[in-house]
């Protein structure tokens, strides 16, 4: 289907599409449409239903320039995702975006879980608001939860992504790494960006990180927010502290999900029985709305010899500082 849109001229217009276009960019991508401005005009391409919901949210552009009370971007953001949940955006009733297989942005690719725990893995995320995920290198903790998300952000069921980590790395301290800040965290940050990358375009993840749909922070960052409407990921959660697991909990906003990923054998805080990882999961095992599920070797999925390697290691308790989950505080 195909929408042609008159535009206002001068002010308006950049009111209408956004400087440097960064309003249509974000209907491009959150709606799946073809969009172009060109002579004055906008036309929309795509499926009947997306392009009725895009051209509704350029009507309202429109009407909100005139009226010179221009719309920001947060505030596009939260039209989008009112316009999707009223005319039934994403995945078609009855349709499990989480099913055996998971539809992501790169054209003709699906992302399948491998193992039996895998599969328990995305059934927990589609079922619950809050999953715990303990397990060894290679079982795909991380990158099954980012994948998920992001088919959950496909099909319009989330309208954003926060994917985090604790700032503490081998005993390593970001403050003796070169340059500022954002050149400190990027490299640390780098395993959550390689997921998205095997999902996504270049492009893609970029116009969203601008688009503030997906945010990669340090946990840090997170303090003093609140999140609705997202899937909030926190990676390598063995290295967060209790005081840190709380407040990454209790960020937790209306409609939203959240999955904690971590290997309690990789533990690089000083003391491990501080884990707050060991110690949300103890606490939280019989609270209701949570999961907690446990991955093994057996769910490994990297190189073969990745199996191998945590086996070996495992023999004598070595490759890491181990909390025990079961053990008292």
């Amino acid at each position: 289907m195909e929408q042609t849109i008159d535009l206002p001229s001068g002010a308006h217009r950049v009111a209408v599409t956004g400087a440097a276009e960064r309003h249509l960019k974000i209907i491009r991508e959150c709606l799946r449409v073809r969009i172009t401005s060109r002579n004055g005009h906008i036309r929309i391409e795509g499926e009947p239903r997306q392009v009725h919901q895009a051209t509704h949210i350029i009507d309202r552009l429109k009407d909100a320039a005139v009226r010179n009370k221009p719309i920001d971007h947060q505030q596009l953001l939260e039209m989008i995702a009112s316009v999707e949940h009223q005319t039934g955006a994403g995945a078609p009733s009855g349709e499990h975006v989480l099913g055996e297989s998971l539809s992501v942005y790169l054209p003709g690719k699906h992302i399948k879980p491998l193992t039996p725990g895998q599969r328990e893995y995305l059934d927990a995320i589609e079922h619950h608001d809050l999953v715990i995920s303990v397990g060894p290198a290679g079982t795909g903790k991380t990158y099954m939860a980012v994948a998920a998300a992001v088919a959950m952000l496909k099909a319009g069921q989330t309208r954003k992504l926060v994917l985090a980590r604790p700032a503490v790395e081998a005993g390593e301290k970001l403050g003796f790494l070169p340059g500022d800040m954002q050149q400190k965290v990027n490299p640390y940050l780098r395993p959550l960006l390689d997921a998205l990358h095997d999902m996504m375009t270049f492009d893609q993840v970029q116009r969203l990180i601008e688009a503030d749909v997906i945010e990669i922070i340090p946990l840090a960052f997170m303090r003093g927010r609140t999140l609705n409407d997202a899937v909030i990921i926190l990676d390598e959660a063995q290295n967060t502290t209790r005081n840190q697991m709380l407040m990454f909990l209790t960020r937790m906003g209306q409609g939203s999900k959240m999955v904690v990923t971590g290997d309690t054998t990789q533990i690089d805080l000083e003391e491990p029985r501080d884990s707050g990882l060991i110690d949300a999961a103890r606490r939280l095992r019989k609270v209701s709305g949570v999961a907690s599920v446990t991955l093994t070797e057996r769910d490994i999925v990297r190189h073969s010899l990745v199996q191998r390697i945590v086996d070996a290691y495992g023999q004598d308790g070595a490759g890491g500082r181990r909390g025990n989950i079961n053990s008292p505080a």
